[in-house]
């Protein structure tokens, strides 16, 4: 079994960890930093907002049992991808919504993902689509947040 991965980000990393946790053909989960200028950022540095670093969610998955595009058809449903630097109560640039796509094919997906979706709305979709270089994980206490504390 050759199993890929994929980085979004869709505001606080914590509930987005814990929805695509529990999709058939997901493997794990890691909350992190990606798409940012700054080397080993922290918790701490990324609110600041001066990193570039968005909260993403780095997902294993099977791709025999669910692909790429699933994963994105479920990421656009989670998040208001025409909001700029917010989701829910959550303000500030490490909240945008955002593909970090690791390579070509994710590229190629991620903008036609992104392409169909805006008929749905209104609104422009202000979603980010880089190339993730270096994904970076958050801190421990940051890692399976909402299964260590329940009812947060």
């Amino acid at each position: 079994m050759k199993l890929e991965k994929a980085i979004l980000g869709a505001g606080c990393f914590w509930h987005v960890e814990e929805f695509f946790s529990n999709i058939k053909g997901v493997h794990a989960t890691r909350v992190g930093y990606a798409c940012g200028i700054t080397k080993d950022p922290t918790y701490k540095l990324v609110c600041t907002g001066d990193t570039g670093h968005v909260e993403v969610v780095e997902i294993t998955f099977n791709p025999e049992i669910v692909k790429y595009d699933q994963l994105l058809k479920q990421f656009w449903q989670i998040h208001d991808p025409t909001s700029v630097d917010k989701q829910g109560p959550d303000v500030g640039s490490q909240y945008k919504s955002a593909l970090c796509v690791l390579n070509d094919i994710q590229n190629e997906v991620a903008k036609k993902s992104k392409k169909e979706i805006q008929n749905k709305f209104d609104n422009k979709v202000v979603t980010l689509i880089c190339r993730c270089k270096i994904f970076y994980p958050a801190e421990e206490y940051h890692q399976k947040y909402l299964k260590k504390n329940p009812g947060y």
